[in-house]
Protein backbone atom coordinates (compact mmCIF):
# COMPACT_ATOMS: atom_id res chain seq x y z
CA UNK A 1 0.00 0.00 0.00
CA UNK A 2 1.20 3.20 -1.17
CA UNK A 3 1.20 6.05 1.74
CA UNK A 4 2.40 9.76 1.68
CA UNK A 5 3.50 12.12 4.30
CA UNK A 6 4.07 15.78 4.07
CA UNK A 7 6.20 17.77 6.64
CA UNK A 8 5.47 21.38 7.79
CA UNK A 9 8.56 23.33 9.56
CA UNK A 10 7.08 25.47 11.84
CA UNK A 11 10.53 27.18 12.78
CA UNK A 12 10.13 30.92 13.21
CA UNK A 13 12.71 31.51 10.79
CA UNK A 14 10.82 32.97 7.68
CA UNK A 15 13.26 32.20 4.87
CA UNK A 16 13.48 29.07 3.10
CA UNK A 17 17.47 29.65 2.28
CA UNK A 18 17.85 29.79 6.33
CA UNK A 19 19.00 26.71 8.00
CA UNK A 20 16.75 25.20 10.56
CA UNK A 21 17.38 22.38 13.32
CA UNK A 22 13.33 21.68 12.53
CA UNK A 23 14.48 20.62 8.81
CA UNK A 24 17.26 18.71 10.31
CA UNK A 25 14.97 16.36 12.62
CA UNK A 26 12.39 16.35 9.93
CA UNK A 27 14.95 14.66 7.51
CA UNK A 28 16.11 12.55 10.14
CA UNK A 29 12.43 11.02 9.93
CA UNK A 30 12.25 11.68 6.34
CA UNK A 31 14.75 8.41 5.92
CA UNK A 32 13.22 6.19 8.51
CA UNK A 33 9.93 6.70 6.48
CA UNK A 34 11.29 6.34 3.21
CA UNK A 35 12.76 2.44 4.99
CA UNK A 36 9.06 2.06 6.00
CA UNK A 37 8.17 2.40 2.34
CA UNK A 38 6.38 6.15 2.76
CA UNK A 39 7.13 8.65 0.35
CA UNK A 40 7.82 12.66 2.19
CA UNK A 41 6.37 14.27 -0.90
CA UNK A 42 7.20 17.92 0.67
CA UNK A 43 8.68 19.86 3.74
CA UNK A 44 6.12 23.33 3.85
CA UNK A 45 8.39 26.18 6.04
CA UNK A 46 4.90 27.82 7.56
CA UNK A 47 6.79 31.21 8.64
CA UNK A 48 7.09 31.71 4.73
CA UNK A 49 3.52 31.97 3.94
CA UNK A 50 0.58 34.23 4.95
CA UNK A 51 -1.19 32.22 7.38
CA UNK A 52 -3.94 34.83 8.99
CA UNK A 53 -4.47 34.39 12.41
CA UNK A 54 -7.96 32.92 12.85
CA UNK A 55 -10.39 29.66 13.23
CA UNK A 56 -11.77 29.12 9.94
CA UNK A 57 -10.24 27.46 7.31
CA UNK A 58 -10.71 30.44 4.99
CA UNK A 59 -9.77 33.89 6.90
CA UNK A 60 -10.04 35.98 3.38
CA UNK A 61 -8.13 37.65 0.89
CA UNK A 62 -4.26 36.96 1.31
CA UNK A 63 -4.94 33.95 3.44
CA UNK A 64 -2.74 30.64 2.11
CA UNK A 65 -3.77 28.66 4.62
CA UNK A 66 -6.79 27.59 2.13
CA UNK A 67 -3.77 26.07 0.02
CA UNK A 68 -1.66 24.45 2.60
CA UNK A 69 -4.59 22.96 4.17
CA UNK A 70 -5.59 21.63 0.80
CA UNK A 71 -2.30 19.92 0.52
CA UNK A 72 -1.94 19.04 4.49
CA UNK A 73 -5.52 16.26 3.82
CA UNK A 74 -3.92 14.95 0.60
CA UNK A 75 -1.52 12.85 2.63
CA UNK A 76 -1.98 9.97 5.15
CA UNK A 77 0.91 11.18 7.52
CA UNK A 78 1.40 14.86 9.16
CA UNK A 79 5.16 15.29 10.44
CA UNK A 80 4.57 18.73 12.35
CA UNK A 81 8.09 19.67 13.12
CA UNK A 82 8.70 22.83 15.42
CA UNK A 83 11.32 24.35 18.03
CA UNK A 84 10.76 24.63 21.74
CA UNK A 85 10.68 28.59 22.97
CA UNK A 86 10.28 29.45 26.68
CA UNK A 87 9.24 25.75 27.18
CA UNK A 88 6.69 24.93 24.72
CA UNK A 89 5.99 25.15 21.17
CA UNK A 90 6.91 27.93 19.36
CA UNK A 91 3.77 30.32 18.00
CA UNK A 92 4.01 28.90 14.31
CA UNK A 93 3.35 25.95 15.18
CA UNK A 94 0.04 27.27 17.55
CA UNK A 95 -1.10 29.23 14.43
CA UNK A 96 -1.65 26.26 12.96
CA UNK A 97 -3.04 24.39 15.20
CA UNK A 98 -5.84 27.29 16.01
CA UNK A 99 -6.54 27.24 12.22
CA UNK A 100 -6.83 23.31 12.07
CA UNK A 101 -9.78 24.35 14.83
CA UNK A 102 -11.94 24.88 11.69
CA UNK A 103 -12.40 20.90 11.72
CA UNK A 104 -14.94 20.86 14.47
CA UNK A 105 -17.31 22.40 12.38
CA UNK A 106 -16.34 20.27 8.96
CA UNK A 107 -17.29 16.79 9.40
CA UNK A 108 -19.02 14.44 6.96
CA UNK A 109 -22.53 12.94 7.27
CA UNK A 110 -20.88 10.64 9.63
CA UNK A 111 -19.25 12.97 12.11
CA UNK A 112 -16.00 12.62 10.89
CA UNK A 113 -13.91 15.69 11.01
CA UNK A 114 -11.50 16.05 7.39
CA UNK A 115 -8.23 14.85 9.45
CA UNK A 116 -10.03 11.08 10.35
CA UNK A 117 -7.99 8.50 9.55
CA UNK A 118 -4.54 10.10 8.82
CA UNK A 119 -1.75 10.11 11.36
CA UNK A 120 0.20 12.75 12.84
CA UNK A 121 3.88 12.98 14.60
CA UNK A 122 5.69 15.59 16.12
CA UNK A 123 9.53 16.50 14.96
CA UNK A 124 10.65 18.89 18.14
CA UNK A 125 14.12 20.66 18.56
CA UNK A 126 15.36 22.76 20.89
CA UNK A 127 18.65 24.13 23.55
CA UNK A 128 15.94 23.82 26.68
CA UNK A 129 13.83 21.82 28.71
CA UNK A 130 9.95 21.30 27.09
CA UNK A 131 9.70 18.45 24.74
CA UNK A 132 7.26 16.41 26.41
CA UNK A 133 5.41 19.72 27.37
CA UNK A 134 5.67 20.75 23.94
CA UNK A 135 4.45 17.47 22.12
CA UNK A 136 1.75 17.01 24.90
CA UNK A 137 0.21 20.90 23.54
CA UNK A 138 1.16 19.34 19.59
CA UNK A 139 -0.51 15.77 20.59
CA UNK A 140 -4.11 17.31 22.35
CA UNK A 141 -4.83 19.41 19.69
CA UNK A 142 -3.99 17.06 16.98
CA UNK A 143 -6.45 14.67 18.86
CA UNK A 144 -9.21 17.58 19.10
CA UNK A 145 -8.65 17.82 15.53
CA UNK A 146 -9.38 14.31 14.42
CA UNK A 147 -5.82 13.34 13.49
CA UNK A 148 -4.75 9.49 15.00
CA UNK A 149 -1.74 9.70 17.78
CA UNK A 150 0.44 6.43 17.03
CA UNK A 151 1.94 5.13 19.81
CA UNK A 152 5.97 6.77 20.37
CA UNK A 153 4.74 9.82 18.37
CA UNK A 154 7.44 12.05 19.05
CA UNK A 155 10.93 12.26 17.75
CA UNK A 156 13.12 15.10 19.92
CA UNK A 157 16.41 16.48 20.50
CA UNK A 158 17.17 19.21 23.04
CA UNK A 159 20.88 20.52 24.07
CA UNK A 160 21.79 22.00 27.01
CA UNK A 161 20.25 25.15 28.62
CA UNK A 162 21.11 28.33 27.75
CA UNK A 163 23.88 26.35 25.65
CA UNK A 164 24.86 27.53 22.25
CA UNK A 165 24.61 24.05 20.18
CA UNK A 166 21.50 23.64 18.08
CA UNK A 167 20.45 20.10 16.28
CA UNK A 168 21.89 21.30 13.22
CA UNK A 169 25.34 21.83 14.11
CA UNK A 170 25.89 18.15 15.55
CA UNK A 171 28.58 16.34 13.75
CA UNK A 172 26.19 13.21 13.83
CA UNK A 173 23.09 12.54 15.30
CA UNK A 174 22.76 10.95 18.43
CA UNK A 175 21.93 7.11 18.29
CA UNK A 176 18.72 7.77 20.38
CA UNK A 177 16.97 10.07 18.17
CA UNK A 178 17.89 7.90 15.17
CA UNK A 179 16.54 4.51 17.10
CA UNK A 180 13.26 6.38 18.18
CA UNK A 181 13.14 7.80 14.54
CA UNK A 182 12.72 4.71 12.94
CA UNK A 183 10.11 3.64 15.40
CA UNK A 184 7.99 6.83 15.61
CA UNK A 185 8.00 6.02 11.48
CA UNK A 186 7.24 2.39 11.55
CA UNK A 187 4.22 2.66 14.10
CA UNK A 188 3.12 5.96 11.60
CA UNK A 189 3.31 3.84 8.82
CA UNK A 190 1.62 0.94 10.28
CA UNK A 191 -1.57 2.69 11.92
CA UNK A 192 -1.60 4.96 8.64
CA UNK A 193 -1.98 1.96 6.40
CA UNK A 194 -4.75 0.11 8.62
CA UNK A 195 -6.74 3.33 9.01
CA UNK A 196 -6.52 3.51 4.97
CA UNK A 197 -7.94 0.53 4.71
CA UNK A 198 -10.54 0.19 7.18
CA UNK A 199 -11.39 4.09 7.96
CA UNK A 200 -13.10 5.14 11.17
CA UNK A 201 -17.34 4.43 11.29
CA UNK A 202 -17.64 7.52 12.24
Amino acid sequence: MSLKAIAINCTLKSGTSETSSTDEMIEVLAKAFADKGVELTETVRVASLNIKPGVSSDEGEGDEWPALRAKILEHDILIFGGPIWMGQIGSVAKRVLERMDAFLSETDDQGRMPSYGKVAVAAIVGNEDGAHFSSAQLFQSLNDTGWTIPAVAACYWVGEAMGSVDFKDLDETPEKVLKTAKMVAGNAAHLAGLLKQSPYPG
